[in-house]
This record gives C-alpha cells, sequence and structure tokens, in this order.
C-alpha cells in the first residue's frame, strides 16, 4: 500500500506518540504481509522502496518528530524488560542481533506452518543510537558479550535466565539450550551478514535470500522449539538496518559535510552533526544514551572504498523499528 496524502496529513498535525503510533503501523503493515513464494526478494525491495516517502516525511517536514521519538516510542528493551518481569512460570528470549521487519512474514508463516501460538506480533523502537551497544546498555548490560556462557552480570535485567550470546549454526545452538526454566540466546545473525554483504554489488536483495535460507530452515524452527519448550518465547532483535545502497547520494556539498562528520557510517559521538541545512541532513539528539550525531533519512554520499550497501545507527525507519513476537508450543 502506497503512503496516502491522508496519512502524511495526520503525521503533520498529530501529537508525537499519536505520529509515532502511525508510523509503527504503517511500517509494520507494509513489510509484514505475506510475501510470495516466488520472487521474494524482489518484493523485500519494492516494500522497502515503498517506506522511502515515509522517511522523505521524517527527512523533511516531520524532521522535528525524532527529538520526541524516545518519549512516543515504546522501546523495545523496556518492552522485553516488562514482559520479562511479569511473565509466569518459564520465559525465553531469542535476540536475533539485526534483525528487520522485513524478516517478520518468514517468521509467521514458519509459526502457523509449525503449529507455535503466536500472541503477539508487533513493532517496537529501537535504542537510539539503533545499535548494538545501546541495546545492550538498556538491558543492564556493558555490551553483547556480556552474556556468553552465562556471565550476565547482576544488572541484567532479565533476571534469572542462562544466556548465551554466539554466532554458531542453528543446530548448534540447539544443543546449548539446557531444561533451564528461563533462556537468553543473543544470535549474531543477520547482522554478521549485514556487514558481510554491504560491499559493492551487493546488498538488500543477497540478504534477503540469506534470511529465507535460515527463516525458514529446518535447524532454525528446531532451536525454536527448545526455546519454546515449556517457556513462552520473545523473538526480537536490537535493531534494524537501512538498505543504503538504494539511497540517494547528497548533493557535493552535503555530501562532503556528511563524510567529514560520519565517515562511512550513519551515526557518530557528540553532537557536530551538519544541521545548518533547512530541512537539516543530520541530526544530533540527547537520549538517555549521551548526545550523538545522526544522518537523517536516506542519504549516502561518496566514499572512499565505496559507501556500505547496508548498514545501521542512522534516522530511519526500517533501521529503529524492531520485531517483538511472542510464541508458545501448540499442542
Amino acid at each position: 500500500m502506497a503512503v496516502t496524502a491522508d496519512l502524511l496529513r495526520t503525521l503533520s498535525v498529530a501529537k508525537p506518540a499519536d505520529a509515532w503510533r502511525a508510523i509503527r503501523d504503517y511500517a509494520y503493515a507494509t513489510c509484514t504481509a505475506p510475501l510470495p513464494a516466488q520472487n521474494a526478494a524482489s518484493e523485500i525491495v519494492r516494500r522497502d522502496r515503498e517506506l522511502a516517502a515515509l522517511d522523505l516525511f521524517l527527512a523533511t517536514a516531520g524532521w522535528d518528530l525524532w527529538s520526541e521519538y524516545e518519549a512516543s516510542m515504546p522501546l523495545g528493551a523496556d518492552c522485553l524488560a516488562d514482559w520479562w518481569a511479569r511473565q509466569p512460570g518459564g520465559k525465553a528470549a531469542l535476540i536475533l542481533d539485526g534483525l528487520s521487519l522485513r524478516e517478520v512474514p518468514w517468521l509467521l508463516l514458519g509459526a502457523s506452518a509449525r503449529g507455535f501460538i503466536v500472541h503477539q506480533a508487533t513493532a517496537m523502537g529501537a535504542e537510539i543510537p539503533p545499535d548494538t551497544t545501546p541495546f545492550a546498555n538498556a538491558l543492564g548490560l556493558p555490551q553483547r558479550s556480556a552474556l556468553g556462557n552465562n556471565q550476565a552480570p547482576g544488572t541484567f535485567r532479565l533476571a534469572g535466565a542462562t544466556t548465551d550470546a554466539v554466532g554458531l549454526p542453528w543446530a548448534d545452538c540447539n544443543r546449548l539450550i539446557g531444561a533451564e526454566p528461563d533462556w537468553v540466546l543473543w544470535h549474531h545473525w543477520p547482522d554478521r551478514q549485514v556487514h558481510e554483504l554491504c560491499g559493492a554489488g551487493q546488498g538488500l536483495e543477497l540478504l534477503a535470500q540469506d534470511a529465507v535460507k535460515n527463516l525458514t530452515s529446518e535447524d532454525f524452527w528446531a532451536l525454536v522449539a527448545r526455546l519454546a519448550t515449556g517457556r513462552r518465547l520473545i523473538i526480537t532483535s536490537d535493531h534494524g538496518y537501512a538498505a543504503t545502497g538504494h539511497f540517494s547520494d547528497a548533493g557535493d556539498e552535503q555530501g562532503q559535510a556528511l563524510k567529514e562528520c560520519f565517515k562511512s557510517g550513519r551515526w557518530a559521538s557528540g553532537g557536530d552533526a551538519p544541521s545548518w541545512w533547512v530541512p537539516p541532513v543530520a541530526l544530533a539528539l540527547t537520549t538517555r544514551h549521551g548526545t550523538n550525531s545522526f544522518v537523517l533519512g536516506r542519504r549516502k554520499w561518496r566514499s572512499q572504498g565505496g559507501y556500505p550497501t547496508l548498514a545501521h545507527g542512522g534516522l530511519s525507519v526500517l533501521e529503529v523499528l524492531t520485531p517483538f513476537i511472542e510464541l508458545s508450543k501448540g499442542k
């Protein structure tokens, strides 16, 4: 479905919380409709492009909404911690690093085909910056690796869990999961692929093909079943990613300013964003992770070695929205 003029008018006059709810609902509906059996990767690309109008609004007429994001959007780390605290009995979380809304259709289809009960499926907000360590910090961890080998510190908000953080094949992960009542597994896929497939001639299409292979595999769903045995399971992620290979090049002066601030990245520490254009091309925001600078919208620029075709950390819809799916095993 195309972004309608009525939706854009609503976003321009709505209160920030209502505007962000509408953005979240529209993006989730666009990305999570069932995928065709053939040419799924092409459909993923089409949906990504369909959200370009929403990102354009948030980079132009609606750029001030970003200053209200943290107060207006339900943040995934907080929602996971709240769910964990109130969930009786066994519980588990599978954090797939870098999983975006694009991959949700395969999760919902796989769950339905294998008899899982889907209790909720929605989108939450990533931390700002939308990167791995801020999400870990929001869960009370110094970094993702703190969960490795069941070494989570006492500050971890998912109290009582047996934990691990790995990039192993799904079958090997399955063998890690014991009979402990509460489990948290943070897996490096697909973020590892985001970085491996970010070079010239690669990008969203290849990542979509990799997602099909992984999220329809029997080994992946055996792991999900193992985690959901005797436990209620949340599948979520720390941040999404941008298909930057499809972004437009900034003009020469703006591109040079962005390059000086961000190199080939999407965010930088401190408040030195080149924000003197109106509308701005970048923003400095102060969040619970300090003051940092961010590329605004779907912009890239000429960079030594080529700008990455996949990236995260900036201010675009599919970088800052993450899946939040609650499952249990059917009888």
